[in-house]
């Protein structure tokens, strides 16, 4: 190599690609094209590579996006909270036993023994070309949820501090991988002039040029694999530190494709979908959804919440179910492709006006038909509500707001002051789709089975399929 190649490094970054497998074969084909053109080169992953609604991610518990990660030629990933959070740690560690770069993140313990996992390194040096560069890592801190899994998450921009002071002397470039956010990538480079790069995901925003703030350069690449972000490095002769050139990110070329990952993925997804086959109930009847009436699916749904949590109460959203669920032989992909969001159940503590509220809110179609992005929602609209444990009379010709005449609990009527405990669904929570649910206290989020689980179990229960009939809103 020439001199003025050993002095430049490039590197490629993605992120949040939420197994969008469609797309990851024309990434790893750009990025096989820049190694052939560069000198120092690193190839990163910002987190959220996983996404269990993908065939192949579930299938697989995670292999097939280990097996891209391999072929593409990844130097280094972080985590987001599709894996840190969508799988258990022992699924995760299993994941992981095949991937032949480091996972490098330095906010998440092990509480058994208050040290990361055995697969995961808190920082890292790595040597490209002339270049020894200090990789560090952290991912959003949903701190409830990762407790319930058995993990301690320190505060991320604290950590990244500190490592960041504490690797400068020995590198001569610091990269942050930041599956945090871009505000909290802001405050970070705010607060330390001792990172040369961070390359975040999380919030899924597009860096089309980098974003510097002090001495450091923000870059990002959106989602679902539709960008490859790319950042160089230029050191001068005088210098040990070096500048960015050239930075931003570029939009995916679809048109090319790099062979071995269209192979790996196809061999992968067969194995998927064997796996899936697997029959995981027989039932004797169709169960219809509505996204705007009460219908059997949901109320089973509302049904499974409701005995798993334990509480008095279950409010639920149609729109978790993206079919009906027909007779005969249900099988494990049956259930994950008609409710493919890894949402978890939870109990709050909800006054009843505010229960009150919300079931008058999914009467009106500006709720019902809303779209709903994120928050671990995979559906396309937020659909009605329905319940277990309530009985509801209400005229549907009523003004907004006006339509409930009355809400009974175990045949009393419900009051406005009173508080119930209610299993409703963790998303609810983060104040998205009904707003009134979000003003729940004593949350207590149930981990790790997703609603499809739930599912699965209730349709196993003898007097489930008759009870979900069971109309629980009474026309005037």
């Amino acid at each position: 190599m020439s001199l003025m190649e050993n002095e430049r490094l490039t590197i490629l970054h993605t992120n949040d690609i939420h197994s969008h497998f469609d797309s990851m074969s024309s990434i790893a084909a750009m990025i096989e094209r820049e190694r052939r053109e560069a000198g120092a080169f690193l190839v990163l992953d910002i987190g959220d590579h996983m996404d269990r609604m993908a065939v192949e991610t579930e299938g697989t518990l995670g292999s097939a996006n280990v097996d891209v990660i391999n072929l593409t030629g990844y130097d280094a990933i972080t985590i987001g909270n599709n894996e840190g959070l969508t799988f258990t740690p022992e699924q995760l560690a299993k994941s992981y036993s095949g991937l032949q770069c480091p996972v490098v993140c330095g906010n998440v313990l092990d509480q058994r023994t208050g040290l990361p996992p055995a697969w995961m390194k808190p920082s890292l040096i790595v040597d490209k070309g002339g270049f020894r560069i200090g990789l560090l890592g952290a991912t959003a801190p949903f701190t409830s949820f990762y407790e319930l899994l058995g993990w301690d998450v320190l505060d991320p921009v604290e950590t990244l501090r500190k490592q960041a002071e504490a690797i400068r002397p020995e590198v001569d470039v610091v990269i942050v991988l930041s599956h945090l956010g871009l505000s909290t990538d802001r405050r970070l480079a705010e607060q330390t002039d001792s990172i040369d790069l961070i390359l975040g995901g999380h919030t899924h925003h597009v860096l089309e040029e980098p974003l510097i703030i002090g001495g450091t350069a923000l870059g990002a690449g959106g989602k679902f694999g539709q960008w490859l972000g790319k950042m160089v490095l230029e050191r001068k002769a005088e210098s040990r530190r070096p500048v960015l050139v050239h930075g931003g990110c570029v939009p995916v070329d679809r048109s090319l494709l790099e062979e071995k990952v269209v192979l790996a993925i196809e061999t992968d997804r067969m194995a998927a979908n064997e796996a899936l086959r697997q029959t995981a109930v027989i039932s004797d009847r169709t169960l219809a959804i509505d996204y705007v009436h009460e219908s059997p699916f949901a109320n089973l749904l509302a049904q499974a919440v409701r005995r798993f949590t334990g509480a008095r109460v279950s409010v639920v959203n149609a729109g978790q179910l993206l079919g009906d669920l027909p007779s005969g032989d249900i099988t494990k992909g049956m259930l994950h492709s008609l409710c493919p969001s890894p949402i978890n159940a939870c109990t709050i503590v909800l006054k009843g006006r505010h229960l009150r509220e919300a079931l008058e809110q999914c009467l009106l179609p500006e709720y019902t038909d809303k779209p709903i992005i994120g928050f671990g929602f995979r559906g396309n609209i937020l659909g009605t509500l329905c319940v277990d444990g309530l009985e509801i009379t209400f005229d549907p010709d009523g003004g907004p707001y006006e339509r409930i005449r009355s809400i009974s609990l175990d045949g009393e009527p419900l009051g406005g002051e009173e508080e119930i405990v209610i299993g409703t669904l963790d998303m609810f929570t983060f104040n998205v789709g009904y707003p009134s649910l979000a003003q729940g206290t004593e949350t207590r989020y149930r981990l790790p089975e997703f609603i499809r689980d739930l599912i699965e179990t209730e349709l196993k229960r003898p007097g489930a399929l008759d009870e979900c009939l069971r109309t629980r809103w009474q026309h005037i």
